[in-house]
């Protein structure tokens, strides 16, 4: 198993040497009652515990998985056993219940093997990656070999180094949950912030003070943007709701909307086959709330591309907008250039004149930008909004200078949240691997170094790991059935 010096007292050994591998069924009167236990109702974190649904055994005992308290569970059907469901059986009815067939049950094979002890070697990187490595079966639907699990091998300590053990990874992997659940909240927190930060924003907070003293007129800047406005006939539907976008803005801004400010290009009919080269394609699910996605990688043919963009092509600085579809409403901005092409069930917007699209980039991020878009949107299981309804929404139009400046302001709050989000991602990845690097120490006896130190005659002799293995073969030995010897008749 493993040529390195073991810790005192230590010895070599399987799974099947400490504990039993799926326990014969379990014999309990039918109107008992039980804990039934689904593959969903088994947790995947550490620390947290199994959960149950309330049935009589005379529902469960046949077709399920019996188990009982203090057994360990054990996910063996592939994606379940990757992503590390399993738990120690407690806390059940009458401490008895069953589950899915999926599961493996390891119990300990006599009283002094700790179940803490046994979970904390399948939650183990070694046992997962190796589980993984040797699955059976077909694809999708593949299995860790019970045989595998059997001769796992793994390196027992004396029984109560085991439970030192099992009480310092619980007090470890406390920490760790604390701190992983404390990262985990900072995504939706820098949500919040964004939203507030863009609210802020829109109400002409963020530059009140920036304001004062300058003479600004946006109606005047406003009726400069619509000179630049083609002037074509297009078709246009009435919308409603303009009064969530009137009550957001500054009372000092003019009010537009989208078909005066910006050129609309969609793109109608079916979006031309795929290619394995030429012009760069870019469909509703590249443009994500707030980014361009790189995924999918997808291409149209140049002969494709010039036929497909009759109606215009995107620049830099353009506003994308997915018009329908369960991310309809997703916003992003054009920070690659013109040489793209687009794909139906987007719509770009490109400004006339001289506005900062960005400005209106970031009022279309805001919650009540995409709420008027929703009321606006018809459709039930994939709900859409018409470029003719969209034309009309309204839009809100500071002065030139204040667009820059909000814009800027924006952009710096942004990058802020942006770096701690960064840096939150890469302590939550270190934190991940904290759990793995815990368990790999202990089961190297680096966490108990200097509880062996103190505890020396809790490690040798009777309290040996090895007397501990002694003791299992003795009693598995004892409780053998009998073999009845036949007994020759007398003539």
């Amino acid at each position: 198993m493993s040529d390195k010096k073991l810790p005192y007292g230590w010895v070599e050994a399987t799974i099947s040497e400490i504990a039993d591998i799926n326990p014969k069924k379990i014999d309990a009167a039918p109107e008992t009652v039980a804990g039934f236990v689904p593959m969903s109702h088994s947790p995947t974190n550490y620390s947290d515990n199994l959960k149950f649904e309330e049935k009589y055994w005379s529902e469960i005992k046949k077709s399920y998985t019996n188990f009982r308290e203090h057994d360990v569970l054990v996910a063996k059907v592939t994606p379940c056993f990757e992503n590390g469901k399993a738990a120690i059986v407690k806390g059940l009815p009458n401490k008895i219940g069953a589950g899915s067939s999926e599961f493996y049950v390891i119990r300990p094979a006599i009283q002094e093997i700790s179940s803490r002890f046994l979970f904390s070697i399948v939650k183990s990187y070694k046992f997962l990656s190796e589980g993984a490595a040797n699955m059976t079966g077909a694809v999708g639907l593949r299995r860790v070999p019970r045989s595998f699990v059997e001769t796992f091998p793994v390196l027992v300590p004396p029984l109560a180094e085991q439970k030192a053990i099992a009480d310092k990874i619980d007090t470890l992997l406390a920490q760790v949950e604390t701190t992983k659940a404390r990262l985990e909240r900072i995504p939706e927190i820098l949500k919040s912030f964004r939203q507030s930060v863009l609210t802020a924003a829109m109400s002409g907070k963020l530059t009140d003070k920036w304001r004062k003293g300058k003479r600004l007129d946006a109606r005047v800047d406003l009726a400069s943007e619509l000179r630049f406005t083609d002037c074509k006939k297009r078709k246009t539907e009435p919308t409603s709701f303009h009064d969530l976008v009137e009550d957001m803005i500054s009372s000092s801004w003019a009010l537009s909307k989208f078909d005066d400010l910006y050129r609309f290009i969609d793109y109608r009919g079916k979006t031309p086959r795929k290619s394995q080269s030429g012009k760069r394609l870019y469909t509703a699910k590249n443009i994500k709330m707030g980014y361009l996605s790189d995924e999918p990688v997808e291409y149209i043919s140049e002969q494709d591309y010039d036929s497909w963009m009759t109606r215009g092509k995107s620049k830099l600085n353009d506003i994308f907008f997915v018009t329908e579809g369960h991310t309809m409403g997703c916003v992003a901005l054009n920070g690659i250039g013109s040489d793209i092409a687009l794909a139906q069930r987007t719509l770009t917007l490109q400004p006339y004149g001289q506005l900062i699209s960005k400005f209106h980039y970031y009022f279309m991020l805001t919650e009540q930008f995409q709420k008027v878009v929703d009321l606006n949107a018809t459709g039930t299981a994939a709900k859409g909004i018409k470029a003719a309804k969209f034309r009309g929404l309204p839009v809100p139009f500071p002065a030139y200078d204040e667009q820059i400046e909000i814009v800027s302001r924006v952009d710096v709050l942004f990058g802020f949240a942006d770096s701690i989000e960064q840096k939150a991602n890469a302590a939550l990845e270190r934190v991940d691997k904290l759990t793995q690097s815990i368990l790999a120490q202990a089961f190297k006896g680096e966490l108990t170094a200097t509880w062996r130190e103190a505890n020396p005659d809790l490690l040798c002799g009777e309290n040996s790991a090895e007397a501990l293995l002694e003791k299992i073969k003795a009693e598995r030995e004892a409780l053998k059935p009998v073999r009845k010897s036949s007994v020759r008749k007398k003539s």
